[in-house]
């Protein structure tokens, strides 16, 4: 996914979870480019159909009813795979919600994650490298769960080949 593509994903983001309009030079600096990417972008967003109103007080989302449906998904694989696993899934438009495992003393436990970017993604790699923590999915073998949340379900069909392509065993249950 292009550094645009992922640039716009994010000022979507921010948009669609402010309650206020948020100013152009706040959304720059939230991207780390200028004022006018954040113009150019919007505009490209538009052109897209995406309703974006502007205001004195900056960018704004109108009220929309997005439709998403959450699956679960059944998924083995070794943990240096977690990474690319991650970045399929989100790259393709789906969010990931949870991970958990049926452990066989304790049940099920579960982790919650929200990652819908691969800098979620690599912010919550980072935490676990710090922490020293293992992947739930050490307790059972590389085996583990999914909930994952997205518009449409082309768009998590196509992740799924593509985990299945990476040599990542998955199943939407």
């Amino acid at each position: 996914m292009g550094e645009r593509t992922e640039r716009q994903r994010r000022l979507l983001e921010v948009l669609a979870a402010s309650r206020e309009p948020r100013t152009g030079a706040e959304l720059a600096q939230l991207c780390n480019v200028t004022r006018q990417v954040v113009v150019h972008d919007i505009a490209l967003l538009r052109a897209k159909g995406i309703s974006i109103h502007s205001t004195p007080r900056g960018y704004w989302l109108p009220e929309q009813v997005v439709q998403t449906r959450e699956y679960v998904l059944a998924v083995k694989h070794q943990a240096e795979l977690t990474q690319m696993e991650l970045y399929i899934l989100v790259d393709h438009g789906v969010t990931v919600k949870d991970v958990f495992v049926e452990h066989p003393v304790y049940g099920e436990l579960r982790g919650t994650l929200h990652l819908a970017s691969r800098r979620d993604v690599d912010l919550f790699l980072n935490s676990v490298q710090r922490a020293k923590a293992p992947l739930l999915s050490s307790l059972t073998d590389g085996f583990h769960y999914h909930t994952v949340e997205c518009e449409d379900s082309v768009r998590l069909q196509e992740a799924v080949t593509k985990l299945k392509k990476a040599g990542i065993h998955v199943e939407d249950t």
